[in-house]
């Protein structure tokens, strides 16, 4: 059975993601951080709108949890377009791409999650799609074969990817626009904080919430579950308002330490402290250590340690920083000496 990680930025589950979705903003001006991201945004969906034309074909990139997803629906809405969705392992046969390209309306927007996932079958239908908006399909065979162009109305489409390295060339140049989504900073997934728990009407400290935002990983995706596990935790073993006191005990339950990191993380580091002695080492057999997948520590448990500084990425391999050391509370041992023993 898969293990449930709530730092994760990978959706959970059906209900956790009608809870994210009612606390989605429906326009730009409701969206937080990214200043820059959403002035190209703004420029780009004013500009479309007074042409009275869709806007341009938009690839979105970043770790899951960032907002990929809620960017979408907020630029169909800014567009007054109904949006349709779609995920890429989903669109198996060419047939099923054509069937949503021919009924979608004018300034329509398509999103496809999970992009590069598209198999290169289905993917051949999308070029003349983005380029032309027109699909061809070929009709019987042999020397009585012959290909029909049908029409598409004009349209944008949304591909979401957490891999964009992975997205084909000719896919990737045919976005006119690319934005890559990264971490929050604390002072953002503070201001989402505030914001959810106020459409929640939770009684809360502000100190509480600063230390939930600290521990949210840069996710905003992550800073909501991490409320809503600590409303229902402050809920019964207090009175349901969110203190600092609640928070920690909330997250001290969950395995959750003051960086944001959780079991998994900290087996991570310990496994190439204690077992390849800090690195470097490969990320193959750092996941046939641990029994994961290798795809599970690339895309979810790397990203962040790399962004805090906890794990460096080299030529070699995976190498765990001093700072790695210190926060688990070990010493550094001298180069060319054996880390220490695994303990837990």
């Amino acid at each position: 059975m898969a293990r449930e990680r709530i730092i994760s930025g990978q959706p959970i589950g059906p209900e956790d993601e009608q809870f994210n979705m009612a606390l989605r903003p429906q326009s730009l001006a409701e969206c937080i951080g990214a200043g820059e991201l959403m002035t190209k945004l703004r420029i780009a969906i004013d500009a479309a709108r007074q042409r009275t034309e869709p806007v341009e074909h938009i690839l979105l990139h970043g770790p899951p949890g960032l907002g990929k997803t809620t960017l979408s629906y907020v630029i169909a809405n800014e567009m007054a377009a109904t949006i349709k969705v779609a995920t890429g392992p989903s669109l198996t046969r060419a047939s099923d791409l054509v069937g949503i390209l021919t009924n979608l309306e004018a300034r329509d927007v398509l999103f496809i999650d999970e992009i590069h996932r598209l198999t290169p079958a289905v993917e051949e239908y999308i070029y003349p799609a983005m380029e032309d908006f027109r699909v061809g399909f070929v009709v019987d065979s042999g020397m009585h074969s012959r290909t029909i162009n049908l029409p598409l109305k004009p349209f944008t489409l949304i591909g979401a990817t957490t891999r964009a390295g992975l997205l084909s060339p000719p896919l990737r140049t045919r976005f006119g626009i690319s934005l890559h989504l990264d971490f929050w900073s604390v002072d953002d997934l503070l201001a989402r904080a505030r914001m959810s728990a106020e459409m929640l009407a939770l009684s809360f400290d502000p100190s509480a919430l600063e230390m939930l935002a600290g521990r949210a990983r840069g996710t905003p995706r992550i800073v909501n579950r991490l409320l809503r596990r600590c409303r229902d935790y402050a809920q019964v073993k207090g009175d349901g308002r969110l203190t600092t006191d609640m928070v920690e005990a909330a997250l001290g339950l969950e395995g959750i330490d003051a960086l944001g990191l959780d079991e998994l993380d900290r087996r991570f580091l310990r496994v190439i402290i204690d077992i390849y002695k800090g690195g470097p080492v490969g990320i193959e057999a750092v996941a046939a250590t641990l029994g994961e997948e290798t795809d599970t520590l690339v895309d979810v448990v790397e990203p962040f340690l790399l962004q805090i500084g906890l794990l460096a990425r080299t030529r070699r391999g995976r190498e765990v920083t001093a700072r790695a050391y210190d926060h688990l509370g070990l010493q550094q041992p001298p180069a060319g000496e054996p880390g220490p023993l695994f303990d837990q």
